[in-house]
């Protein structure tokens, strides 16, 4: 699906980047707000883990992230972050 024009004309005039670097940026922000809330828990608990945060700090946090995120993700227990991440 291609990105909507009008955003990427505005974001032509406003920014200067070229049509094609406006497409590329407009694409890139819908792919990543796009991402599944199961994909999103099991990626940041994994980045999380690899710097070394607990469990406890890890599932307070993605439940704080997801709050705040652009597009509305439900909002889910601690338990229910835990069923995403290890089934």
């Amino acid at each position: 699906m291609a990105p909507d024009s009008a955003l990427v004309r505005h974001l032509v005039q406003s920014t200067g980047l070229t049509a094609s670097e406006a497409t590329r940026v407009v694409e890139d922000v819908v792919a990543f707000l796009a991402e599944p809330v199961d994909d999103y828990v099991r990626r940041r608990h994994a980045e999380l883990k690899t710097y070394g945060a607990r469990n406890d700090e890890i599932f307070r946090r993605l439940a704080e992230e997801l709050r705040g995120r652009v597009v509305a993700a439900p909002e889910l227990s601690e338990r229910q972050l835990r069923r995403i991440v290890y089934g």
